[in-house]
């Protein structure tokens, strides 16, 4: 996975902001000038990123690019595990020590309080990132792609691509030998699911050790009923009012068909890692799994031309026209610390990475659905060009977390409560959700 995963990215941030606040402080507190000369870059560039095989690769590809076409600068390229990527990336601002960091500053909604402000926002806020509005190079990128990212009408981070992650790679010669065709409802979904079941095929594998996988298939159907990025706005808004109920009505349904997912998945899924699952998908185990596009490198790598494999929107929603789209968000956003050494070489590595040449062959290889337009899309991504024909963020780039609430409502959606992740059923996860949220508001 190319990025954190929807929990572990939520659970760095919370734990970062204290940490992010103090190298704020400590930071301008040094009296570091960084070098931003306009000049011809020179010396050691610090690049820092949360790692992943295909990005990983991608980086390692461009820094050497990079230094061919500035020979006079060495690339000092680290890569840290997403766990520890905040704690990582807030010792090396707070020591001035690093140029090129991942970023994602958010603006909190009006009807969010204050406090819920994340560490990167409240990162920009007190100028630890450069602001790069009005460089050139962010014309190559997809103009709404970059206001997206915008921060108080601010460009403070570059994309390195666009991720998907709301839908089902699903085995070919399966669905063939069955009888089944790509399911746009979630009726005609559970009629696929059934008739696996009678054949004898698990319908979905599922890496639940971690807990945070499962949450894919749930993000995947908040996207189908709640399908467009006004629907989500208005869902969010709704619950920190306090005038949607976390138990009831469509809000209930979410894990209803969440528990549904659960009993199509693979037998003793809950013990299963996310990292095992394409490998089982390869050998046949189960006929789909719910992915991000961030894996179909590693998943082709293991299918290696067994079978083939596509990709669709899983059908949350009652409506075709609501399972439309996929859900999506930009992957890692490339900032320049403020207090970096070497100011001059980051923002020439910036332009470097943003031109157009050199942008194809990075999303090529991390596998990343491009940012900038007119880039040519691999074959899998092309095929899913009906679905992201339209840019639709995922429930989890809408959602701002509150801190106040508790593990219950953090997403808020209450999936890992639900058995066999947890004790509960449905009713009872989202009872608890509700009961956390309201306790938050008090």
């Amino acid at each position: 996975m190319n990025a954190a995963s929807p929990a572990r990215r939520i659970r760095a941030s919370l734990a970062a902001v204290g940490v992010i606040v103090t190298a704020v402080a400590v930071a301008g507190c040094s009296g570091a000038t960084p070098a931003n000369d306009g000049g011809t870059p020179t010396g050691t560039l610090e690049v820092l990123v949360s790692s992943a095989d295909a990005s990983d690769q991608a980086f390692e590809e461009l820094n050497a690019d990079f230094q061919a076409a500035y020979p006079d600068v060495t690339v000092n390229f680290s890569s840290i595990p997403n766990n520890n990527y905040a704690a990582s990336r807030s010792s090396r601002l707070t020591a001035s020590d690093v140029d090129i960091v991942v970023a994602a500053p958010v603006q909190v909604p009006d009807y969010v309080p204050g406090g819920a402000v994340g560490a990167d926002a409240a990162a920009a806020d007190a100028g630890l990132f450069v602001d790069l509005t009005g460089q050139d190079f962010l014309e190559n990128f997809t103009p709404t792609v970059i206001d997206s990212l915008k921060y108080k009408d601010k460009d403070y981070t570059v994309p390195t691509g666009l991720s998907y992650y709301t839908g089902v790679y699903y085995n070919k010669q399966i669905f063939e030998d069955n009888g089944l065709s790509v399911p746009t409802t979630w009726d005609e979904f559970t009629e696929v699911a059934n008739t696996l079941e009678n054949a004898g095929v698990a319908p979905i594998g599922i890496g639940g050790k971690d807990g945070w996988p499962a949450g894919l298939g749930m993000l995947s159907l908040v996207q189908g009923m709640y399908p467009s990025a006004q629907d989500k706005q208005a869902l969010a808004e709704s619950i920190w009012s306090g005038s949607t109920n976390l138990a009831e009505g469509q809000q209930l349904r979410v894990l209803d068909r969440v528990q549904s997912l659960y009993d199509w998945a693979q037998p003793n899924f809950a013990g299963v890692d996310y990292t095992s699952v394409p490998s089982g998908f390869a050998a046949g185990d189960f006929a789909m799994t719910v992915d991000g596009t961030w894996n179909q490198l590693v998943i082709d790598s293991a299918v290696n031309g067994a079978f083939d494999y596509g990709y669709f929107p899983l059908p949350g929603g009652d409506d075709a026209a609501d399972n439309a789209a996929l859900g999506g968000k930009v992957e890692l956003r490339m900032a320049i610390a403020a207090n970096g050494p070497n100011q001059t070489a980051a923002m020439a590595y910036l332009d470097f990475f943003s031109q157009p040449e050199n942008y194809s062959q990075f999303v090529g290889t991390a596998g990343f659905a491009p940012a900038q337009p007119n880039v040519q899309l691999s074959d899998f991504l092309t095929s899913l060009s009906d679905y992201t024909a339209t840019f639709e963020p995922a429930w989890d780039t809408v959602w701002t977390v509150n801190p106040d609430a508790g593990a219950a409502a953090t997403f808020p959606f209450n999936y890992t409560a639900i058995a066999p992740l947890g004790q509960a059923d449905p009713e009872a996860a989202a009872n608890e959700a509700e009961s956390a949220w309201q306790a938050a508001a008090k």
